[in-house]
């Protein structure tokens, strides 16, 4: 497998083997697991990828561990051991978080989790992507005056890409996108790096964020 992640940091901070490092390495992934949140180090010249497990953690009123609002800033977080019902989803995607992973999930659905969101994919249901895309679209005032340099850079996009970032906001991913276009997941590929160059987002949560505070505008910028 295929990955830009130089190390996949486990933050396990409870007594039982952590399963999902021993998959992380039977697809060719290297892990490192952490026991005291004291212990992690943000290496920032480094690209590691960070997942941080709900059980044995501090958690807020939202059932988000609370140094995932300090690792969001400087680096990618997923989270996994997650109990269903504890944890709003919608606040982990608005915060940054890449994605969740249940404590009752197949292990096979656990790995293609893992797969996607090292490739830099999100990892939630798709309805809930839609929806929060949706409604803050919804919000957004389209009268309200565009930038100069927002002007430019929807005017360098091609349609090809404004339509990619439309696949990539209702939560499809990569192959999907690949099939719905009749292009190769490396196409596709090629034109997110582009669409990330020219929106200036680093990863799909910056894009995502982005999108929804200018897709509305699209319209207006020929």
């Amino acid at each position: 497998m295929s990955s830009n992640i130089d190390e996949l940091v486990f933050l396990h901070q409870i007594a039982a083997p952590c399963h999902l490092a021993i998959l992380a390495e039977s697809i060719g992934l290297k892990t490192r697991i952490v026991k005291h949140a004291a212990e992690l180090e943000l290496e920032k010249k480094s690209n590691n990828f960070y997942l941080i497990s709900q059980k044995g953690a501090a958690l807020d009123s939202k059932g988000i561990p609370l140094l995932v609002s300090r690792l969001v800033e400087h680096v990618p977080v997923a989270l996994y051991q997650v109990e269903r019902g504890s944890l709003d989803q919608e606040s982990a995607l608005l915060q940054g978080v890449r994605g969740l992973l249940y404590s009752d999930q197949r292990m096979d659905l656990m790995l293609t989790g893992l797969r996607k969101m090292v490739a830099d994919e999100l990892w939630y249901d798709r309805p809930l992507i839609s929806k929060i895309f949706r409604r803050l679209v919804q919000q957004l005032d389209t009268r309200t005056e565009i930038p100069a340099d927002t002007v430019a850079i929807l005017q360098r996009l091609t349609n090809r890409e404004r339509t990619i970032i439309q696949l990539v906001s209702s939560g499809a991913r990569n192959k999907e996108i690949a099939q719905r276009l009749c292009i190769s997941e490396h196409t596709v590929k090629a034109h997110i790096s582009s669409i990330f160059r020219k929106t200036e987002s680093r990863n799909r949560v910056e894009l995502l964020r982005w999108a929804q505070t200018y897709q509305s505008h699209w319209e207006l910028v020929s």
